[in-house]
């Protein structure tokens, strides 16, 4: 069932969004050659707390850390680690805060140091797939609108969209109706109401689709070992248009 959410509710869902949003905001000038995710971490976790706010995937379903720092061909739920970054490597951090018992979330991707042009461009196609994600994200529409307009910017660049992962409502929960792929047809789907709050977070792939899941249960993987990128925001869709609730 899709649970729509009030105006005070979207508010209270905004604040524990930009305490995400202000660890994306930190840890951007900082990733550099030689840092680690675990020192990535570690700040997220400090602002995080600082807020009076819980790391909200430490401990779901067995889930030890604060962040996923997903690197290179690894599409999500990475684990951190005290592998220094290298120059080239794309690394994509995701969080999730839970403030007075709402949630928010919100992954992005960035560059550390110089990377190639394939790299650069599978990060810019990721973002441009979010955005036109978030423009369509309005009362009347069909979900099939976002992910058609997703599915298609991505593949008409050559790359491929994760269809094993899927994008969801959020709110008192992480994971709530709808639950979606990055795929679909215009005009299809869920039709989209004042008050959904939910996430757009298109995982986009240098070549297949295809994932595989490694031997510790939650480190996925592109089946080519090609790159993976994305870029994710909660949004709540209302009368005025879209809002971002975890923009930086």
């Amino acid at each position: 069932m899709v649970i729509l959410k009030s105006k005070h509710e979207i508010e209270a869902i905004r604040k524990a969004c930009q305490v995400v949003a202000e660890c994306h905001r930190t840890i951007a000038p900082l990733i550099q050659p030689g840092i680690t995710t675990n020192e990535i971490e570690r700040i997220f976790d400090e602002i995080i707390l600082k807020h009076g706010a819980k790391p909200y995937t430490k401990g779901y379903k067995g889930y030890q850390y604060t962040t996923c720092a997903s690197v290179n061909d690894v599409i999500a739920h990475g684990f951190p680690s005290d592998k220094p970054l290298a120059e080239g490597d794309i690394v994509t951090i995701d969080t999730v805060a839970e403030l007075d018992g709402w949630l928010g979330d919100s992954a992005w991707t960035y560059a550390v140091g110089k990377i190639s042009p394939t790299a650069e461009k599978l990060m810019r196609v990721t973002k441009e797939c979010l955005d036109l994600g978030i423009a369509l994200a309005q009362p009347g529409n069909r979900l099939g609108d976002v992910t058609s307009a997703i599915q298609q910017h991505a593949e008409s660049n050559g790359f491929g969209v994760v269809r094993d992962l899927l994008a969801h409502g959020i709110g008192r929960d992480l994971h709530e109706e709808p639950n979606y792929m990055h795929v679909g047809k215009p005009g299809k789907g869920l039709r989209l109401k004042e008050g959904l709050v939910f996430t757009i977070e298109p995982m986009i792939t240098e070549g297949t689709y295809n994932m595989t899941i490694d031997a510790d249960g939650w480190t996925a993987r592109t089946l080519d070992r090609k790159l993976a990128a994305q870029y994710e925001h909660t949004i709540a869709v209302t009368a005025e248009g879209p809002q971002i609730l975890t923009a930086q």
